[in-house]
């Protein structure tokens, strides 16, 4: 018993720890959206996040198949110099550079996309 304990105990942390890294820490993917934007807001009751939405260009099906809808890519900003260069240019087009992770965390945002860098901003 006492040796299952000393085997069991740390190969349990060791997959719990796997396990939480994969979930919520693991980069797994890296992209860059183009579109204007719509919002960048601060908000949140206990972890204040920075928060923003880009409208993409073309149109998406409706979940019901009926009708169109524009492309959103609602995403969390990672520092607040981005979020100030966002907040007062609203209405812009951006290009913006983002990481995907599996599962947000709350003190990350609100999403589990998060911008990280803004790669080009144009009068279109």
């Amino acid at each position: 018993m006492r040796k299952l304990l000393f085997i069991g105990f740390p190969l349990l942390l060791i997959f719990l720890g796997g396990w939480v890294y994969m979930s919520y820490f693991f980069v797994f993917g890296e992209g860059v959206k183009s579109g204007y934007l719509n919002y960048a807001v601060y908000k949140g009751n206990i972890f204040k996040t920075y928060e923003g939405k880009i409208i993409q260009e073309g149109f998406a099906k409706t979940q019901k198949g009926i009708g169109m809808q524009s492309n959103e890519f609602e995403f969390s900003i990672e520092n607040e110099n981005i979020f100030k260069q966002l907040e007062v240019n609203s209405g812009k087009y951006f290009d913006l550079h983002y990481k995907e992770y599996h599962n947000a965390v709350p003190w990350r945002g609100n999403t589990v996309y998060v911008v990280d860098s803004i790669v080009k901003m144009r009068e279109k």
